[in-house]
C-alpha cells in the first residue's frame, strides 16, 4: 500500500540529521532546533516511522495509542542507556484501583502493545531511516514495590535507537494529544505536526490512509469494496474537524481526482496561535475510569472504548447514569444487554459537535429558546423509550400493557382509549404516550422527562451548528 510520495520533505519543526555520501567521505549537516521551541523535556519527539503505523492483525484503539505515547515520552526522558524502563503506573494510567486486582484492563492494553505486530513507516516514502516490523513494545510487566504499582517495559532492538533518539521526528505536546478523543484524530494530528512547516502532508492513495487513521489492520478485500464517500463521512471529516477545533493546527482535506473518482488525498496545514498548557496538564495520564464504570454496569471494555471514540467522553459519561438506573430496575424486566442499551442511549443523544465549540449558553437565555431545546430533547427521549419498549420480551411487553390497562381503568378514561389499546396495540397514537410514561417511570424514575443542564447545552450546541435553511 505504499507509494512514492509527491509531497516535499519537511524542512522545519525538528532537528534533522542528513547524511550524503560523496566518494569515500561522508558529509553530515545538523539543523539546530528552533530556539523558540519549548525545552526538550516538555515534548514527545515521535520518529516519522512511528507516525503512520499500520497494525497487521489487531486494531489499535485510541486509548492504547495515547498510553503508548505516554510510555514513549517517559522512556525518552529516562534515556537510551536503559535496557528497560519503569514508571509508577499512576503516571501512565488513572481511573483504576491499583490496590486491588482491578488491573485487568491495564493488562489488556499492555498485552496488546506487546502482541500487536505493526509495520513502521513514514508518511513520506523514503524519509524514515528504514522499514521495520515489530510489536509496539518488546515486553511489559506490572509489579508492586513498597505498596506502589509500577509498570516496566522495553522496545525491540531494531527500533529502540530510532524511537528514543530519533533523527527525523515530529514534535508533539502530550497536553494536546490527551484532549483528542478518536484514533483518527490522534493519528492525523501526529502526522500533520510533522509537516506543519511544509504546509501539507504527503499525497497518498486514500486507501493508504484508511488503516493509518482508523487503526484497523489492512484488509485488501474490504478496502477494495470500501467506498470513499463512507470513509470520508465516517473518518476523515470527523478527524479534520476535531484536530482543527482542539489543537494548534488548522487542517483541511485536499482531494485529487482522476476523472470522476477521488484517487489520492492529502491535508493542508496552517499553524495557529494557542497558549501552552502547564506541564502538569501535559503529563496527565490516560484515563480509564469511564471504561471501568461501564464494565461494572455490564458493558464490555472493547465496546466501551468504541463508544467513547464514536460519541466522545462527555456523551459517554452523561449516558452512564441512565444506564445505571435502568440496570438497577427490573421493570418491566431485567436489562438483558447493557452494551446494546448503552449504544441505544447514545444513539439518541446529540452527536459531538464537528466544529469549534460554541460560546457557553447564557443562563438567562430566552424562555422560548429554552423551550425549543427541551422539546428537541424530549422528542429524542421518547423515541429512545419507544425502541426500548419494542425490544422487550413478549411476556414483559404483555405485563406492561396490562399495567397500563389497569391504570386507565382506575382513572376511568373514555372506553375508546382502552378499546384502541386492546385492538390496535400499544403503538396506536391514542395510547402510545400512556405506555411510554408508564414504562419510563418504572424503568427510569419520576424525572425521566427532565433534561439536565448538560443535556440542554448539548442540544443547544447542535442546533447552533445547523446550517441556516
Amino acid at each position: 500500500m505504499s507509494r512514492e510520495s509527491t509531497a516535499p520533505a519537511p524542512e522545519g519543526g525538528d532537528q534533522t540529521r542528513r547524511e550524503s555520501h560523496k566518494g569515500s567521505g561522508v558529509r553530515t549537516r545538523v539543523r539546530a532546533a528552533d530556539k523558540a521551541d519549548p525545552p526538550r523535556s516538555e515534548l514527545l519527539r515521535k520518529p516519522v516511522n512511528a507516525l503512520a503505523i499500520v497494525p497487521q492483525a489487531v486494531r489499535i484503539t485510541y486509548l492504547a495509542r495515547k498510553a503508548y505515547n505516554v510510555l514513549l515520552y517517559e522512556a525518552q526522558n529516562q534515556g537510551i542507556e536503559q535496557d528497560v524502563y519503569r514508571a509508577p503506573l499512576e503516571m501512565i494510567i488513572r481511573g483504576v484501583d491499583f490496590d486491588s486486582n482491578d488491573t485487568a484492563l491495564v493488562k489488556k492494553h499492555l498485552r496488546g502493545m506487546v502482541t500487536t505486530t505493526v509495520e513502521w513507516q513514514s508518511p513520506t516514502t523514503g524519509e524514515g531511516v528504514a522499514w521495520n516490523v515489530s510489536g509496539l513494545l518488546a515486553h511489559a510487566r506490572l509489579f508492586k514495590d513498597r505498596g506502589q504499582m509500577w509498570v516496566e517495559w522495553s522496545y525491540a532492538i531494531n527500533l529502540k535507537q530510532e524511537l528514543l533518539e530519533p533523527t527525523v521526528f515530529a514534535r508533539l505536546r502530550l497536553e494536546v494529544l490527551t484532549q483528542l478523543r478518536s484514533h483518527a484524530a490522534v493519528a492525523l494530528y501526529e502526522i500533520c505536526s510533522r509537516y506543519r512547516e511544509v504546509g501539507r502532508t504527503a499525497r497518498n492513495p486514500w486507501r493508504w490512509w484508511h488503516p493509518v487513521l482508523t487503526g484497523q489492520p489492512p484488509d485488501e478485500k474490504k478496502l477494495a469494496k470500501l467506498d470513499y464517500r463512507f470513509f470520508k463521512r465516517d473518518t476523515l471529516k470527523g478527524a479534520v474537524a476535531e484536530v482543527s477545533a482542539i489543537t494548534d493546527l488548522d487542517v483541511e482535506l485536499i482531494e485529487h481526482r482522476r476523472g470522476r473518482f477521488i484517487e489520492e488525498i492529502q491535508f493542508a496545514i496552517t499553524p495557529k496561535r494557542q497558549s501552552a498548557l502547564p506541564l502538569s496538564e501535559m503529563r496527565r495520564p490516560v484515563d480509564l475510569s469511564l471504561v471501568k464504570r461501564a464494565a461494572e454496569l455490564g458493558v464490555g471494555d472493547t465496546v466501551a472504548e468504541r463508544l467513547i471514540e464514536e460519541y466522545g467522553e462527555e456523551a459517554f459519561a452523561g449516558m452512564l447514569p441512565a444506564l445505571q438506573r435502568r440496570a438497577a430496575s427490573s421493570f418491566p424486566e431485567p436489562l438483558k444487554d447493557p452494551s446494546r442499551y448503552a449504544r441505544a442511549l447514545l444513539g439518541h443523544a446529540p452527536p459531538p459537535a464537528a466544529m469549534q465549540p460554541p460560546e457557553p449558553v447564557p443562563a438567562a437565555a430566552p424562555q422560548k429558546v429554552k423551550a425549543e431545546w427541551v422539546a428537541v430533547w424530549r422528542e429524542r427521549r421518547v423515541d429512545g423509550l419507544k425502541q426500548e419498549i419494542a425490544a422487550l420480551s413478549p411476556p414483559a411487553l404483555q405485563s406492561l400493557v396490562a399495567t397500563v390497562e389497569d391504570d386507565l381503568e382506575a382513572r376511568k378514561v373514555h372506553p375508546s382509549v382502552l378499546r384502541r389499546l386492546r385492538q390496535s396495540g400499544w403503538t396506536h397514537p391514542l395510547v402510545v404516550m400512556e405506555v411510554v410514561r408508564t414504562y419510563a417511570v418504572g424503568a427510569h424514575g419520576e424525572h425521566w422527562d427532565e433534561p439536565d443542564a448538560q443535556a440542554l447545552l448539548a442540544v443547544a450546541a447542535e442546533l447552533a451548528h445547523r446550517p441556516a435553511p
